[in-house]
């Protein structure tokens, strides 16, 4: 049939990439264009993390434990990297649309210099700390001498992952997500080949444990990298860096901080507050984290065509409203929450049904299996609620409003989650069960106060981007 042809056709497109004016032309197809590689690019990113997790589980609680709690420290250095990768994408995508690839080539150069410099200030004092860092967060001395090679080694590996965000943020922008997903692809194919491996040994290679498990994702991830700067230095993408382009252009990167800082804080917000219920569970056992741990990989890996979604939506936004089009940028908005919302229903669903034999996947423990699948059937329940407001808030980072943002999270996390997860798990004494419960809860009260600010705001509930984000408060230098 004609319109089957016409789809197979639609996603051969999205997979083979390449530059493309996302500010005419079909909206529907453009979302699907965008959509498909970065589904394909996040989900090559958390299959890193879940690759990890099913060859580690093989070594015990104590390995699945250390991978776990390096993760949730992970997850705020991922929250200083998304937030500077939303800056380059949100600066990239309006000078696309603004039809200055001059400028786009110009602001990926200086978002990579922020990206570097921030990426050493971290990693080297967090590697130099490991064991110490690992202690405080699982609140035990035999877990931190048992994984503190694991934690050193994905610390020191930090500067990877900061220029592969950062890279596959600028293609993003520039409308050519494929070869972020390439990238992504090649750094996930020498994870899966060197995991294993490395982490039971074979021929000339020894066994390094868990230890193995943080050399291959870390090489992965710097080869991936690579990959993204050869094509940015070689002129094989929209983007194209010159040596002209790394001289420090000091207006441009205040307004690049000014952008990632308040977008940073809000990737912070939700995985310190993810952090913090790490630590929570971890009051109650290493089954507790572990089966945690398992379920977390899970959602994650599942989540992501959400994310895909809801990134597409961020560019569309950005180009359009460079193009001086706020009517299509709205539209944009609209289509995509309503796919995210079909899409998330569904998964939903699937995650109150099948929990038990998602969590045997990773684990045959019975133990890790019960605590894995109430916490999936449990995050299942409020998985409706998620699609609109993910949608929306990648919209306003994609018009250049970091802010508002920021402030729901807050309000949602640091002041509904992490108290009510207290309250439940400790004083109710409901155990990793009240921890649990307390996510879909601030999940749906952040999705609430979307809507109820969004009209006061730079969004209008049900309607898009109004045109106050056309304002220059709101437009990316």
């Amino acid at each position: 049939m004609a319109w089957i042809r016409q789809a197979l056709e639609t996603i051969s497109d999205a997979l083979k990439g390449g530059h493309r004016d996302y500010t005419a032309g079909s909206l529907n197809r453009a979302i699907v264009l965008l959509a498909i590689p970065m589904v394909a690019e996040m989900g090559m990113e958390s299959l890193f993390t879940v690759v990890n997790i099913f060859w580690v589980a093989r070594l015990g609680d104590q390995a699945v434990a250390t991978v776990g709690i390096t993760e949730a420290m992970f997850a705020i250095i991922f929250g200083i990297a998304m937030g500077i990768a939303i800056a380059a994408t949100a600066t990239v995508a309006r000078r696309t649309g603004e039809k200055d690839p001059e400028g786009a080539s110009h602001a990926a150069a200086q978002a990579i210099l922020l990206g570097a410099a921030v990426a050493l200030a971290i990693a080297i004092p967090a590697g130099l700390g490991a064991r110490t860092l690992l202690e405080a967060m699982s609140g035990s001395s035999e877990i931190a001498g048992y994984g503190a090679s694991f934690t050193r080694i994905m610390m020191y590996g930090m500067p990877s992952v900061m220029m592969l965000f950062l890279f596959n943020a600028i293609f993003r922008g520039a409308g050519d997500a494929a070869i972020a997903m390439r990238a992504l692809w090649i750094g996930n194919g020498v994870n899966m080949v060197l995991d294993p491996l490395l982490i039971f040994g074979g021929g000339p290679v020894p066994a390094l444990g868990v230890t193995g498990a943080a050399m291959a994702t870390s090489a992965g991830r710097s080869i991936g990298a690579l990959y993204g700067l050869w094509h940015l230095f070689g002129g094989r993408g929209a983007i194209t860096i010159h040596a002209r382009h790394w001289h420090p252009d000091p207006p441009l990167l205040r307004a690049l901080v000014s952008l990632a800082w308040p977008a940073a804080f809000q990737y912070l917000v939700p995985t310190m507050s993810w952090t913090g219920l790490m630590r929570m569970v971890a009051l109650f056992g290493s089954v507790a984290v572990a089966g945690y741990t398992i379920a977390i990989r899970i959602v994650i890996f599942s989540i992501l065509p959400a994310w895909g979604l809801s990134n597409a939506a961020a560019t569309l936004v950005g180009q359009n409203l460079g193009a001086k089009q706020p009517d299509r940028a709205e539209r944009s908005v609209m289509l995509c929450g309503l796919y995210n919302m079909i899409f998330l229903s569904c998964l939903g669903l699937a995650f109150v049904l099948a929990s038990v034999p998602l969590a045997r996947v990773f684990t045959a423990d019975p133990r890790i299996v019960a605590v894995a699948a109430d916490c999936l059937r449990i995050f299942g329940y409020g998985y409706a609620f998620y699609a609109w407001g993910m949608v929306l808030v990648q919209s306003f980072n994609g018009a250049g409003d970091t802010r508002t943002p920021t402030w729901i999270n807050f309000c949602c996390y640091w002041v509904g989650q992490i108290p009510l997860a207290w309250t439940l798990a400790r004083s109710l004494n409901f155990g990793p069960t009240g921890v649990f419960s307390s996510v879909p809860v601030a999940e749906f009260r952040a999705r609430r106060l979307v809507v109820c600010v969004v009209p006061q705001g730079r969004l209008a509930a049900g309607q898009g981007l109004t045109r106050a984000t056309v304002s220059s408060r709101a437009r990316p230098s």
